[in-house]
């Protein structure tokens, strides 16, 4: 990409926005205050008895899911930083009120609950690269790291460039 770009790093120990100038010159100019956007995806997994790493299983789920099925907390966040343990609760809470409800329709809403949980994910990751788009304005945004891997997040990082009229790198899936 074209200097200056924005990058999204997201993986299971980053999440962060970073302002690229050169090679040698950038910034981090926004990052998780607490756990990881990858590290919630795997932490959701193990609620939900899924294999490690989860990401990819919820992804593969998310699929065939209704993403507007479950409402879970959405981070109030002020400037570029992101934060992830609030939504995990969420998550958490209504995981186990389901299990009381009934344990079968926790099973049953696999696809929703993951299709969902990646939803809302992503969206609080494409509103802060908007967000940092506003103040660091950019022809090209990269994303990286294993979460890029993410077939949801790979659409809507595409989609929010196209919307933008910039362009977006992604990294082919074997760099992921």
């Amino acid at each position: 990409p074209a200097f200056p770009f924005l990058n999204l790093t997201v993986s299971g120990g980053h999440t962060q926005l970073v302002w690229v100038t050169s090679p040698f010159s950038f910034e981090v100019v926004g990052e998780t205050l607490d756990d990881a956007a990858g590290e919630t995806f795997d932490k959701v997994a193990k609620l939900l008895n899924l294999p490690y790493p989860g990401g990819p299983e919820i992804d593969r789920l998310a699929k065939t899911g209704n993403a507007q099925a479950f409402e879970f907390a959405r981070p109030q966040i002020p400037d570029l930083n992101f934060s992830f343990s609030g939504l995990k609760t969420s998550i958490r809470y209504t995981l186990e009120a389901l299990e009381r409800e009934d344990p079968e329709r926790l099973r049953r809403e696999m696809p929703n609950i993951c299709a969902s949980v990646q939803a809302r994910i992503i969206e609080i990751l494409t509103d802060k690269v908007n967000l940092a788009l506003e103040r660091y304005p950019a022809e090209h945004i990269t994303l990286s790291g294993g979460v890029s891997a993410n077939s949801g997040l790979r659409s809507a990082f595409l989609g929010l460039a196209a919307a933008r009229g910039i362009q977006a790198h992604v990294p082919p899936m074997a760099y992921c």
